[in-house]
């Protein structure tokens, strides 16, 4: 699991980290954001650059981002940005920066590199664009360097990287400095992705981070109490904030077949053969990722459906269940218990419930299940069985 933050949030974390940037503050009104600008004007020579805060790129294009040049204007702006859309993002607040007097826009950025499994950093003379056009189009332009795990970005790495990204020598030693304090923010703060877009050279030579990128690893959470803070609760799906204050590990998707599964594999399994299955369905799709690990107690079981069952989305509800650990029999028993706990809080059980028991102590929850007699339990045996009639009772329902 991974968490995106704002530019405004990047751009605090870089000054934590001494990684040169402009001022700034975060507006959630207009009236905040006049304010902000009166404050900044001075140190952007009369002008402040008011952006739209979303966790998506084309800000610029959808008129997100505006310069202006007084603080009646910047309220004007901050009035006109916020409440927009922008590819689906509605904006909540603005960041009001400085302007800045920019020589030559670069870029910078270092991620895990899953498929290479180690660190790569990616580096350009050519920044202030998209960088996977750039990739695409002019992919010399883009030098990239392995990181060691072990080593990380020391002063050597740093040079390399900025020698192969074609940065000019009068800044090289200063692009060498901030790019070692961007790895210390990566290190530091537990993220998967630091990404610098545009690094800026100034009218009086300054290299300066001038809008940022940071992906957090949430799995580092425990070691990190200080992220929560940085969580967008606004922005957030109701049904996952409900989910991670259960502890479960719940993302929402757009499909109609809500899914349980205990372990990530499976679950992943299940989502591809819940798509599949469903194209003989009319395009049905998984609603969500819900994994509940080993232990399924009722408790647990019970927490899941109430969430899937809350996503008004969801047509039918598959459980896939490989016993190992927790054997088939404390699935079922938790399955059968989950439904009374739900129906007793007056929850919605009327939709379809598919479950598939396989590994340790099956055929006793199959049993337990069949014994129960509940009219919305189906169980099949196969996982593409369950996967193909789920999708089918999700496309009956719609």
């Amino acid at each position: 699991m991974s968490v995106d933050l704002f530019e405004y949030q990047a751009r605090d974390l870089f000054e934590k980290h001494g990684v040169p940037v402009l001022g700034g503050a975060v507006a959630e009104t207009p009236e905040e954001a006049r304010a902000a600008a009166e404050r900044l004007l001075p140190q952007g020579g009369g002008k402040v650059v008011v952006k739209a805060q979303v966790k998506i790129g084309g800000r610029g294009k959808a008129g997100g981002v505006k310069l202006a040049g007084s603080a009646d204007e910047a309220e004007e702006v901050a009035r006109a940005i916020l409440g927009m859309d922008i590819k689906g993002h509605v904006v909540h607040r603005v960041m009001i920066a400085p302007a800045a007097a920019i020589e030559e826009e670069y870029y910078f950025s270092v991620l895990l590199d899953r498929a290479e499994r180690t660190y790569l950093a990616m580096a350009s003379r050519e920044g202030g664009v998209e960088i996977e056009v750039l990739a695409v189009e002019k992919p010399e332009a883009l030098a990239r360097v392995a990181v060691d795990a072990l080593t990380g970005i020391d002063e050597a790495t740093a040079r390399e990287i900025t020698e192969k990204g074609g940065f000019p020598a009068d800044v090289a030693d200063q692009v060498v400095a901030v790019v070692q304090k961007l790895w210390d923010v990566f290190v530091a703060e537990d993220a998967t992705l630091v990404e610098v877009n545009p690094l800026v050279r100034t009218g009086d030579g300054r290299i300066v981070a001038l809008d940022g990128k940071i992906t957090l690893d949430e799995n580092a959470g425990f070691r990190q109490p200080a992220h929560a803070e940085l969580e967008d609760e606004a922005g957030a799906d109701p049904l996952e904030a409900k989910a991670r204050a259960k502890d479960l590990n719940y993302v929402k998707l757009d499909g109609e077949v809500g899914i349980i599964g205990n372990g990530a594999g499976l679950v992943m399994s299940t989502l591809d053969v819940v798509a599949y299955a469903g194209e003989e369905f009319g395009g049905v799709k998984p609603a969500n990722f819900l994994d509940i690990g080993g232990g399924a107690s009722a408790e647990v079981m019970a927490d899941g459906l109430d969430i899937i069952l809350g996503d008004p989305d969801v047509r039918a509800v598959l459980v896939n269940v490989f016993g190992g650990i927790t054997a088939c029999d404390a699935v079922a028993n938790g399955i059968v218990q989950a439904i009374e706990l739900i129906k007793a809080k007056g929850g919605d059980m009327s939709k379809p419930l598919v479950v598939r028991l396989d590994g340790n102590n099956a055929e006793e929850g199959r049993r337990i299940l069949d014994e129960a007699e509940h009219d919305i339990v189906e169980l099949v045996d196969t996982m593409d069985g369950a996967a193909r009639r789920a999708a089918e009772l999700a496309a009956a329902g719609k």
